[in-house]
């Protein structure tokens, strides 16, 4: 994208920077004992490594596990505290004695272990660093005199990161074959249909809120190449469809979940279009109110949201959204094809709703928009918040039909296009990581995406 020089970390003009948020978390140091005897210097190294592994993974599992904690208000409506809610200094704390304790588990007294937190000044830190502190025995040395024990020192960082993809492994086959749809293709939580079939599943999805439901879309348009390697890997036609015949290759098909809600689903689901295909597979729901699958008329479906969806979108946005920007959030959603709840985390993380806000690297306005970047999308005034949300919904559509998913427009929008694009995934700076996973769990909470959306791993 022109609007975006390649290249440099997040909070600068390659994406749209995440302002400061108040306060830095406690670094959390912890002193030193001795390990327990580890004999052989060889032997005895690597296990001080593998101890300092499993230490920083316990202490990334448990940010990951804590992790939608962070975003529960910390007072229940009646103004009382709400015990759901996790403060930052505790979810650090908590993150720490689990590093503790799976040093002690393996052989390490805490006094040797020293746990801190490289992105500890975000909002919500998501990355762990562990050092093992211990003493070698070294056995015999090459020419065959003992040696006296000397020190040693492994480390290891883990993160709990999103993936590129929340629900699946990306494809390289995604080609479109002779009979795919060729139309305009559309997201809801990250996954790709028809424009008709996506304005039918707001509503769909809407009601099952209202129901207490959270539905979950596990599968949606599928290329017919897709479909080949899906079906080469399970070729059974039972449950694959033989490629050619799939209709996820029209836009029009939905694997809906989770189980809990099948029952609701099947009531539920003709009242807005969708029917069940099949009997055996209770998950999958198709939309009949629109023109055939796979039909040229299909593939003219326009993209644009149809009359009273941004009023719908709107009733369904979360109670943190302000009053003020409902409105100005559901017709930007509708006008460009962008889920509402998506806007509305991006412009909490963002700004939290503040139209004056101004960022140390210059980013400015309600949606954080760097002055080259408004300046690109038509932008005159970042400080207009009407003007600024429809430009953060325009940005967040081309990041999307560019990606194809929304961890990875999340990643573009605050790091820049560039780097995602260089590694297929949400790059490595602790600040962008930060961002997309607290976006993400903002949408879990919105029923908008499935848990978890973090997963562990080590990174050094």
């Amino acid at each position: 994208m022109s609007s975006f020089p390649a290249g440099p970390p997040p909070r600068s003009e390659a994406g749209q920077a995440l302002p400061l948020v108040a306060g830095a978390a406690v670094t959390i140091v912890l002193a030193t004992v001795a390990l327990v005897a580890i004999g052989g210097a060889v032997s005895g190294a690597a296990r001080v490594q593998r101890v300092a592994d499993l230490a920083a993974i316990s202490a990334a599992r448990s940010m990951r596990d804590d992790y939608p904690r962070l975003f529960v208000p910390a007072r229940l409506p009646d103004g009382s505290p709400n015990p759901r809610h996790l403060p930052q200094r505790e979810y650090l704390d908590r993150a720490a004695r689990g590093a503790l304790e799976a040093g002690e588990r393996n052989g390490a007294a805490a006094e040797r272990l020293r746990v801190d937190f490289p992105d500890r000044g975000s909002f919500a830190p998501l990355r762990v660093r562990v050092e093992v502190l211990a003493e070698l025995e070294p056995g015999e040395s090459p020419d065959r005199r003992p040696r006296a024990p000397f020190p040693y020192g492994a480390a290891a960082e883990a993160t709990a990161s999103p993936p590129a993809d929340p629900s699946a492994p990306r494809s390289s086959a995604g080609e479109v074959g002779e009979g795919d749809y060729r139309g305009p293709l559309v997201e809801r939580q990250g996954k790709r249909m028809r424009p008709d079939v996506a304005r039918a599943f707001d509503r769909f999805s809407a009601a099952s809120r209202a129901a207490g439901i959270a539905v979950v879309i596990s599968s949606a348009y599928r290329s017919d190449a897709e479909q080949a390697e899906l079906f080469a890997s399970n070729p059974d036609p039972r449950w694959v469809a033989r490629p050619g015949t799939s209709l996820h290759r029209c836009g029009t098909e939905l694997d809906l979940g989770p189980p809990s809600a099948y029952g609701w689903l099947a009531a539920n689901a003709p009242r807005f279009g969708f029917v069940k295909r099949y009997a055996w597979e209770p998950w999958h729901f198709g939309y009949e109110r629109g023109p055939a699958p796979c039909s040229r008329a299909g593939d003219r479906v326009v993209a644009g949201a149809g009359r009273g969806d941004g009023r719908l979108a709107a009733r369904g946005l979360r109670g943190y959204v302000p009053a003020r920007f409902r409105d100005p959030i559901a017709r930007a959603a509708s006008r460009h094809d962008v889920s509402a709840a998506l806007l509305a985390a991006q412009l909490l993380a963002e700004s939290n709703f503040n139209p004056f806000a101004v960022s140390p690297a210059g980013a400015q306005g309600i949606a954080q928009f760097m002055p080259g970047t408004a300046s690109a999308y038509g932008l005159a005034d970042p400080f207009d918040p009407a003007a600024a949300i429809d430009a953060q919904a325009r940005l967040m559509s081309d990041l999307l039909a560019q990606f194809g998913s929304v961890p990875l427009a999340l990643a573009a929008y605050n790091a820049g296009p560039a780097p995602v694009a260089a590694c297929d995934c949400v790059p490595a700076y602790p600040e962008t990581q930060a961002y997309v996973a607290r976006i993400l769990g903002l949408l879990d909470g919105a029923g908008e995406l499935a848990a978890p959306a973090l997963e562990v791993r080590l990174v050094e």
